[in-house]
């Protein structure tokens, strides 16, 4: 078997592409959130706390600059999209579980169970 056909067979395996499918709307997905989190999320955070921006924290050590106040903004980024992807997510579960409980109709009787029924019947027909 030569290496492109195995490769092909690879490629073309059903979890592949559907990984593939995954992480390219995840990427877009990732846009979609992160344009949440700057545009309408932050600036109303930024109100809520008097607009601080952790950015601008930094040590110097040396001639080393550690600014180590950009980690703790991405942190906060982090925690606040990862809250935003779960409630998401948590809608969507509750929106699907309830089209999962959507009545189901009983089985029909078996024959063996309309005979014993019919049998009961008669009983008590003849009490």
């Amino acid at each position: 078997m030569s290496i492109v056909k195995e490769f092909r067979d690879f490629a073309m395996r059903g979890n592949v592409v559907d990984m593939a499918v995954g992480v390219i709307i995840g990427g877009a997905f990732g846009k979609i959130v992160s344009s949440l989190v700057d545009d309408v999320i932050m600036p109303l955070v930024g109100v809520l706390t008097g607009g601080i921006d952790f950015t601008g924290l930094k040590a110097t050590i040396g001639n080393a600059n550690i600014t180590y106040g950009n980690f703790i903004q991405n942190v906060v980024d982090f925690l606040i999209i990862a809250f935003c992807i779960f409630m998401m997510i948590k809608g969507l579960n509750k929106i699907s579980k309830k089209k999962e409980e959507a009545p189901v109709a009983p089985p029909a009787p078996s024959k063996e169970e309309v005979l014993l029924t019919e049998i009961r019947d008669l009983l008590k027909e003849k009490k």
